[in-house]
């Protein structure tokens, strides 16, 4: 959507600090023994106390408020039985419907002990979502973000997950610019228009350029079930910059 009144964008705020307060909720209460379930459960309830629905379930019917994923599985993972190890990887991603507005934010959390080249990648997803993120300006090309993305993994020696994009985000989960590449995408001559709120999230990856749909539907997993992680902010384009939505505080 583009933004056509504070009205509209107040509500944005509203409904972007409530997933990332979810999110951080979800993370902080990681630890080896805690089911995939539990932890959605609380998700859930963080977002239902709040009067917002679980984006998903409300777009998609998926099979859970949020959508967590232990790695190897990298997204849609579906919540359950399965008790969180220490050593794990594992990726939250958090979205919700607040008084007729959409936000969306996921981070990958390392329970320790972790491994240095893991805690690395969890470190260099951050650097490589923000590096999309400072590429965001009115007038801009939207494959600037990618460009500017796929520049830092490939100095940083990372590849990136290229059938898993960003999107437009407000009046939907999921609206135009659809397929918004986290990689360069030359023959994309779309522009940054002012007001554009859609998302931001590369999936940054120890070798994994492709992720497979598994048995369940939903749960996507690299081939080679190659450490991979995805950091994801809402924010809306504007004339000072990015204005980032999904801020806890």
């Amino acid at each position: 959507m583009t933004i056509g009144s504070e009205e509209e964008l107040e509500k944005l705020k509203a409904a972007g600090r409530l997933v990332a307060r979810t999110l951080k909720a979800m993370g902080e209460a990681l630890e080896p023994g805690i089911t995939t379930k539990e932890l959605d459960q609380l998700g859930r309830k963080m977002l239902e106390d709040a009067g917002a629905r679980s984006a998903p379930e409300l777009s998609y019917d998926f099979p859970g408020a949020t959508c967590i994923s232990v790695g190897p599985d990298v997204a849609h993972g579906i919540p359950g039985d399965r008790r969180v190890e220490a050593g794990d990887l594992i990726n939250i991603d958090v979205s919700a419907e607040l008084d007729g507005f959409f936000a969306d934010t996921g981070a990958s959390f390392a329970v320790p002990p972790v491994a240095p080249r893991i805690d690395k990648l969890c470190r260099d997803g951050r650097r490589a979502m923000w590096a999309g993120i400072r590429a965001v300006r009115p007038g801009a090309p939207l494959n600037a973000i990618g460009k500017s993305i796929e520049t830092f993994a490939d100095r940083n020696g990372y590849s990136l997950v290229r059938n898993l994009a960003s999107h437009g985000v407000g009046k939907s989960l999921h609206e135009e610019p659809t397929e918004l590449a986290t990689w360069y995408e030359p023959h994309d001559k779309r522009r940054i228009t002012e007001g554009l709120v859609f998302t931001i999230e590369p999936f940054l990856s120890l070798g994994a350029d492709w992720v497979d749909e598994m048995e369940d539907g939903w749960t996507l997993r690299p081939p080679g079930q190659e450490p991979t992680v995805q950091y994801e902010h809402t924010l809306v384009a504007t004339r000072r910059g990015p204005l980032v939505l999904t801020l806890a505080e």
